[in-house]
Order: C-alpha cells, then sequence, then structure tokens
C-alpha cells in the first residue's frame, strides 16, 4: 500500500456505540475524536493494511495506546455458558442471532485495529457522518495470540448479500471458513458478567 498523506480521520456515528457495558472493544481513557487522529498519525507512519475491499482500511494503532483498550472475547471451553437472542444492530437492518458468553475472563488485547472506511464507500448507502475523506467506523481489539481477527459472519453475509447496513462485498470460501473457525473458538462476553 503506497505512502498516504495526512488525511482527515471523521468519527462515524456508527462507532460510537462502542463504550463500556455494549459488548464492543472500547477505550477506558481515549476519545473518539483522540482515537481518530491516532488513526490519522498511523496512515502517515505507512501502519495500515487495505481492508476487505478498495476503500476500506485496517489502521493498526500503536502499542503504545494499546493497553487504553478492553477486548471483550474470553476463549470458549466446556464449562463456558451460552446465549443467543435476537438482535438488531440498526432500526432499518434485518435481525440476526447473536451470541454470548455469560461466564469467563476477559482475554488481553494483543493489538487494536481502527477500521476506516472512505468518504465514497460509505455514500453509496449515505453513511457517511461526516465531510472527512475517512471516518472511523470501528474500533477492534484482537486477542492476545491471535495473528489476524477476521470479520465476523454475520457481517461478512450483511455485506456480500448487500443488506441494509453492509457494504458491496464478495468473500473467498476460505475467508468464510476462517470466520465460522475464529468464532467457534471465541465469544464476546455479555456485559456486566466480566470476571477481570
Amino acid at each position: 500500500m503506497s505512502f498516504i498523506k495526512k488525511q482527515k480521520v471523521g468519527v462515524n456515528d456508527f462507532v460510537r456505540r462502542q463504550i463500556e457495558g455494549s459488548g464492543k472493544t472500547y477505550s477506558k481513557s481515549m476519545t473518539f475524536d483522540e482515537i481518530a487522529k491516532h488513526a490519522e498519525e498511523q496512515m502517515i507512519r505507512n501502519a495500515f493494511t487495505e481492508g476487505y475491499r478498495k476503500g476500506t482500511l485496517i489502521v493498526n494503532a500503536d502499542n503504545s495506546i494499546r493497553d487504553n483498550f478492553i477486548c471483550p472475547f474470553v476463549l470458549i471451553k466446556q464449562d463456558t455458558l451460552l446465549v443467543s437472542k435476537l438482535v438488531k444492530r440498526q432500526e432499518h437492518e434485518e435481525p440476526y442471532i447473536q451470541t454470548r458468553a455469560l461466564n469467563g475472563s476477559l482475554l488481553k488485547t494483543g493489538k487494536v485495529e481502527l477500521i476506516l472506511y472512505s468518504h465514497d464507500v460509505l455514500k453509496e448507502n449515505n453513511e457517511n457522518t461526516t465531510d472527512a475523506k475517512w471516518e472511523l467506523i470501528s474500533i477492534n481489539s484482537v486477542p492476545k495470540g491471535v495473528d489476524k481477527m477476521p470479520m465476523g459472519p454475520v457481517t461478512m453475509m450483511r455485506n456480500q448479500l448487500n443488506l441494509n447496513g453492509g457494504t458491496k462485498a464478495f468473500y473467498s470460501s476460505n475467508e468464510w471458513a476462517n470466520s465460522v473457525r475464529f468464532y467457534q473458538k471465541y465469544v464476546i462476553l455479555e456485559p456486566n458478567n466480566e470476571l477481570s
């Protein structure tokens, strides 16, 4: 990926749901604006890769801020209690079956990935919420020991079928298999069930 000059990164409204108690990666001490600013700095350092399609980036947060983020995953074991429920991410989207753990200890954050979408990609479905060239749409804490965390299969399904809330994409059979395999080993801990 070629060098990117400093470009403003805005904070998309979608990422603002990632707060304590959401069951998602969140920062204990950094604001969304500070995280977006960090993404800008990392882009200048070429600390990113192209995402699942043109106009999406995975920006690698510097290790110096890694401990500011809480990883929401636990390792699935024989005694892990699971609960599934029908939920929606946003009102205009189809519901999906969400599975969470009711017990377990949160895993340590190994690295943090900041997911950016370009203005043009977000504009396809009128999902841009700023005028910035790039917008922060997700913050992902990758569990320690995991080299590459795949996109969730429900998100992939939404994208590949171009459903409401999805961004058109096509995934290989290996990408699908790796996603399913990851989520057979790791699951998000239901908020308010944290042991660590």
